[in-house]
């Protein structure tokens, strides 16, 4: 805790809103001392949850130094986004307003907020689990629509009471083990110990199903991203332009113009998408385009989908596995419409010819690369969640293949360790920092 200066009996601040110019700031107060701080700065406390418009002043009792007329809320504890007393003071935005309440705040008692730290309490005080956290530091980064409702349905609580209902029938089966081990002379009947075999091989079943999702909701949450690669002047460079709508990328007619990978996010069905235009594929002495080269192959690797272009009347002799291919030029040349089995769209970046009907499939592969779970069960969002899961998945095949009870019960122990340090109950102290670091300052 300490690397973030979180100590839990502070009081303390922050601006809610952007640093941007507006008409209205929120400065954000939470802590033990909230109500006494109110006082000092606007002389009462309204009821709760009640906006109402006070005169805000260095020291309200001696009615000294007016800094602004603000709405003010009052939200006290437990009742409240971290579960303590808090209030917030609706200002008028003026960077002058905001630095002399800020002041006043510290003069009172309160100390600047730490990023994160708001949601940090939320966290201690049991108002949403780490999981659920982790979503509100996604809705607030969100750029797309994808982006948004996967935050809001993880915050929400979607994932939580996934993994929460995996405990709760974990600590049942548990519950019966322990019974098949503390009561060995009771001769329970064999169907018991088969319905634990039975339901711990359909929970990790469950569970594998859920880390099987293809990456699709890590993907929503950090971008599609998609390699342009071919030999020199089959059209990447124009390509990339076009689906961005801007002339990012120089084109010209003598090969080996693009030497670096060049990155340029846009929207794509809701997504966020990075296309990435990569230097000529060929053969070259030159020792900076055969350094493209060299990058254009890494991005292939890192790529979600390659989108492997070639220019008419000149097909590739080899075809990188899984790529999209598309024969460009097909105003001036004959262009295939299968290449080792795959089908080939044909394109003209000069005349438009299909480009409809790319810009459709491009559309629909974004959708598959993120598309929902078949099963309904909210998608994984960040790889700390698939290791905890994968880790509780392998418990239960290690218990289910134990054949002494007592080394079964201790598997199921240590699934539930696994499951439980996802949603924050158990051992998750080393973690804080790192989640909560990555909040804005406010939240």
């Amino acid at each position: 805790m300490a690397a973030l200066g979180y100590q839990a009996e502070d009081t303390i601040f922050a601006l809610s809103t952007g640093i941007e110019r507006a008409a209205i700031a929120v400065l954000r107060v939470s802590g033990a001392g909230s109500r006494d701080i109110l006082l000092q700065v606007c002389g009462k406390v309204p009821d709760a949850r009640k906006a109402v418009l006070c005169k805000i002043w260095n020291n309200a009792s001696a009615q000294d130094d007016l800094l602004d007329e603000a709405l003010v809320l009052w939200f006290p504890g437990p009742r409240s986004y971290t579960g303590e007393d808090g209030f917030e003071l609706h200002l008028h935005a003026g960077p002058a307003i905001i630095r002399a309440v800020s002041e006043a705040l510290v003069n009172a008692g309160a100390r600047p907020a730490e990023p994160g730290e708001f949601t940090r309490r939320a966290f201690v005080n049991g108002r949403m689990d780490l999981v659920e956290a982790e979503g509100i530091a996604d809705l607030v980064a969100a750029e797309t629509d994808g982006q948004r409702k996967l935050a809001l349905a993880q915050a929400d609580g979607a994932l939580s009471h996934l993994y929460s209902g995996w405990s709760e029938r974990l600590k049942k089966i548990l519950a019966f083990q322990e019974a098949l081990i503390d009561f060995p002379d009771e001769d329970l009947p064999p169907e018991v110990e088969d319905g634990i075999n039975q339901e711990i091989q359909k929970l990790q079943s469950e569970m594998q199903q859920h880390i099987a999702d293809g990456e699709h909701g890590e993907r929503i949450r950090q971008g599609v991203v998609f390699a342009i690669i071919g030999p020199p002047n089959a059209g990447k460079s124009s390509l990339l332009n076009w689906l961005t709508g801007r002339d990012t990328a120089i084109v010209s007619s003598k090969a080996g113009t693009t030497r670096d990978a060049l990155e340029v996010a846009c929207i794509l069905a809701g997504i966020k998408v990075t296309f990435v235009d990569t230097a000529g594929l060929r053969e070259t002495d030159d020792e900076i385009e055969a350094e493209g080269v060299r990058r254009a192959l890494f991005h292939v690797k890192q790529a979600d989908c390659v989108l492997q272009m070639f220019p008419a009347n000149e097909p590739p002799d080899d075809v990188f596995p899984g790529a999209v291919l598309i024969g460009n030029k097909a105003d001036i040349g004959e262009i295939p419409k299968n290449i080792q089995d795959k089908p080939v769209l044909a394109i003209s970046l000069k005349t438009g010819i299909g480009l409809p009907e790319l810009y459709a499939f491009l559309k629909r592969k974004v959708e598959e690369l993120t598309a929902a779970s078949t099963s309904g069960a909210p998608l994984l969002t960040r790889a700390r969640h698939k290791a905890g899961v994968q880790e509780a998945a392998q418990c239960l095949q290690a218990a289910w293949q134990q054949d002494w009870p007592e080394l079964r019960g201790e598997e199921l122990r240590l699934a539930m360790r696994a499951l439980g340090r996802l949603t924050g109950h158990v051992g998750v102290e080393d973690l804080l920092d790192t989640i909560f670091g990555q909040f804005c300052i406010g939240k």
